[in-house]
């Protein structure tokens, strides 16, 4: 309500006739135009009193939910929807006070629709007046994300396969040399020198080992991974992965220092594959360092975010392959399948944190995690104006 009316109501006990039309005059163009902004917006508003009665909803509101009957306003919110999950999803939020973000729910069974749907408190001076419920239709959001995450995984796809036939090139090209070699041996002799012959065989199988090893890490890097994400004290973690590399550290003349945060929030990780990541990039920064050097692992709260970093005092990274160092099959070492900071990337990805690097040529390179700490459930402001 504009300031002008608010100040004109309070005198109102003085006001004659007119000044009276004129302020109702007003009150109901405000309202007005208010209803109309609340009817045009693309977006589903409800609001409830403080017993989660309906006490207002838009046009929208009734298009996206499965309203039933005709008679909606003042009864209770999960009485009125004709849709078991999301009557029960009302149920439990309202008459718990929580505040809900997000939550998506499908409807339809031809032509189906994806909602997501918000509870906010409706706050006036500190106190809880009732509940604000947001819905939006967010089918062609998701369908638009699902897109383009089957466009980046043909990209990377396609990607890793140009690798792996890269990859596989080498040792193909070797067997078939020492088959022909191995043959030219045998040819029309009635003895033949096996020791000849088991150094071609041995390069065979060496080869086919390495074909081996990269077809098993291919394979990794594109199927589906089983992430379980469960709350974990990633110190632990931490120092669980450092007491059992300690021995290959002292061997690489690495000495390493934790920095771990104290009293930081448990995080949802799968253990097994956040160490695997973790140890990837450990062994990158032992790689980095060949005549030894320091690792340091620290972990931050910043925020609602844990930041894990990996710093190492190695030969760091050309800024020319910068932008690269996270691609399938490319690698600046003479041995090695050039996947290993690429799946690094996929398990962060996986656990929906983000990696970064910063890395100066002859000082070091830094790695960071970036790790969402879980919320618990936000409890509404009470209606004593107090949050329960």
């Amino acid at each position: 309500m504009r300031k002008f009316i608010q100040r004109t109501l309070e005198k109102l006990p003085k006001l004659d006739i007119q000044s009276i039309r004129v302020l109702i005059t007003q009150m109901a163009s405000e309202t007005e135009l208010l209803e109309m902004v609340l009817h045009s917006m693309t977006d589903g508003v409800l609001v409830t009193d403080q017993n989660n009665l309906l006490m207002l909803f838009n046009k929208q509101a009734e298009r996206l939910l499965p309203f039933r009957g005709q008679d909606l306003l003042e009864r209770t919110l999960w009485e009125i929807i004709d849709d078991a999950e999301i009557a029960q999803f009302f149920r439990e939020k309202l008459t718990g006070n929580e505040n809900v973000r997000d939550k998506t729910f499908v409807l339809g069974s031809r032509v189906t629709r994806t909602l997501a749907i918000s509870i906010m408190p409706l706050v006036k001076e500190g106190k809880a007046q009732g509940s604000l419920v947001h819905i939006e239709d967010v089918t062609e959001k998701k369908s638009s994300e699902a897109r383009l995450r089957r466009a980046e995984s043909l990209a990377s796809l396609t990607t890793l396969a140009a690798g792996v036939a890269h990859e596989i090139k080498n040792p193909l090209g070797s067997i078939a040399i020492h088959l022909q070699l191995a043959q030219k041996e045998m040819k029309e002799k009635e003895t033949i020198r096996t020791d000849t012959i088991s150094g071609y065989l041995g390069v065979i199988a060496e080869e086919v080992d390495r074909l081996n090893r990269i077809v098993v890490d291919f394979l990794f890097a594109v199927r589906p991974m089983n992430i379980q994400l469960e709350e974990t004290d990633i110190n632990m973690v931490i120092r669980e992965l450092t007491e059992f590399l300690k021995f290959e550290l002292k061997e690489a003349g690495v000495t390493f220092e934790l920095l771990l945060a104290e009293k930081l929030p448990k995080l949802l990780l799968d253990e097994k594959y956040f160490k695997q990541a973790l140890l990837n990039l450990i062994q990158n920064s032992i790689s980095a360092m060949p005549g030894g050097g320091k690792l340091t692992l620290e972990t931050v709260r910043r925020g609602q975010d844990a930041l894990c970093k990996v710093t190492d005092s190695g030969t760091g990274i050309p800024e020319e392959i910068m932008d690269k160092i996270f691609e399938p099959y490319f690698t600046t070492k003479d041995f090695g399948s050039g996947l290993g900071l690429t799946l690094v990337y996929k398990i962060i990805k996986e656990h929906m944190g983000e990696i970064s690097v910063v890395s100066r040529e002859g000082k070091g390179t830094t790695f960071t995690i970036t790790l969402e700490i879980p919320q618990p459930d936000k409890k509404l402001i009470g209606y004593g104006g107090e949050e329960e």
